[in-house]
């Protein structure tokens, strides 16, 4: 196992929250292959393919509903009730 490194998902903005949610992003490739050497030679597969680069759009935008949901969707700072919608 890992040493743990997650932080809070609760953050005091959206700009905050998404730049977590790319965080997670990253830190699921680098304990997927913790080998720093194999991620750099795979890169160049990968760094120039639209369809697998719109793939991680996609995995972003899961982590950041998710940082979102923890967050309330950052009604509160916004100055609305966690009634409202």
């Amino acid at each position: 196992m890992t040493e743990p490194w997650l932080p809070t998902l609760i953050t005091p903005d959206p700009q905050s929250g998404y730049d977590l949610a790319i965080k997670l992003a990253r830190m699921a490739v680098k304990l997927t292959q913790p080998s720093a050497e194999v991620r750099e030679k795979l890169r160049p597969t990968y760094d120039r393919d639209a369809a697998a680069l719109i793939q991680v759009s996609g995995v972003v935008a899961t982590y950041f509903q998710t940082v979102a949901a923890a967050n309330g969707y950052w009604r509160q700072a916004a100055g609305r009730s966690t009634a409202e919608g």
